[in-house]
């Protein structure tokens, strides 16, 4: 993780916002801090920023809305924060896009953990030696790990967020063979993003969303019944 990775904390409630802030400012961290959808958009027309904590519970658009706004137009990674019980924000949140979760109340201590983990993961995916292979190509797609870009067939740029390009490049570079979901959350490096069982499984249905003709019937993703996935087509690499 860049030692001035920049954090967008967006909570309405101000205690939050000003502990967050704080915590994460001493620690190298250097934080804006938004109460709405609103002033969230602000601070993304004026600076970069390289993650975005976002609040389920906000005045005017939910948190849930604007992951998905996001999405239309970033791939910056996401954090939701989420009511301890409401399970069904986090699994909505993760179809919109969201790169992770934190439940309420939390231990700031934690919340950093998972921000240093999702930024070491990006991070992580940079080449460390220009032998290393990064160009892959499968049934007319082309993704550059090195740029960590995803081209399809029609040479248009597919949009991925951080979660979804590792874990497609965990089924790239294990073509034709059948992964456990276990399997994958290992490969994929994935440990706070993939926190309960259903997170592969969502995963993968944005990725077919995005890639396959028809979801529905997916030749590039296939399900395994009692097995996991299979990523089907051939790949090349240079």
């Amino acid at each position: 993780m860049k030692s001035d990775a920049h954090i967008l904390i967006v909570d309405d409630d101000k205690g939050i916002r000003d502990l967050l802030q704080e915590f994460f400012q001493k620690r190298g961290l250097h934080t804006s801090v938004a109460a709405d959808g609103v002033e969230m958009e602000t601070i993304l027309r004026r600076v970069q920023v390289d993650l975005i904590v976002l609040d389920v519970m906000l005045p005017g658009k939910s948190g849930l809305e604007l992951c998905r706004d996001l999405r239309a137009q970033y791939s910056t990674p996401i954090i939701m924060l989420t009511a301890v019980t409401e399970t069904t924000d986090r699994v909505v949140g993760l179809e919109m896009g969201a790169d992770d979760y934190v439940p309420k109340p939390f231990d700031p201590r934690e919340l950093l953990a998972r921000i240093r983990a999702v930024l070491r993961r990006n991070g992580a995916a940079e080449p460390k030696r220009a032998s290393t292979k990064q160009i892959y190509r499968f049934a007319g797609w082309t993704m550059d790990c090195a740029r960590r870009r995803l081209i399809a067939p029609d040479d248009v740029r597919v949009e991925l967020t951080m979660a979804e390009f590792n874990l497609l490049q965990t089924f790239v570079k294990s073509a034709q063979r059948v992964l456990t979901r276990d399997q994958l959350i290992e490969l994929s490096g994935g440990d706070s993003d993939y926190s309960f069982d259903r997170s592969i499984d969502i995963l993968v249905s944005r990725l077919r969303r995005k890639m396959e003709d028809d979801p529905k019937t997916p030749k590039l993703i296939l399900t395994v019944r009692s097995g996991g996935y299979q990523f089907l087509p051939e790949t090349t690499s240079e």
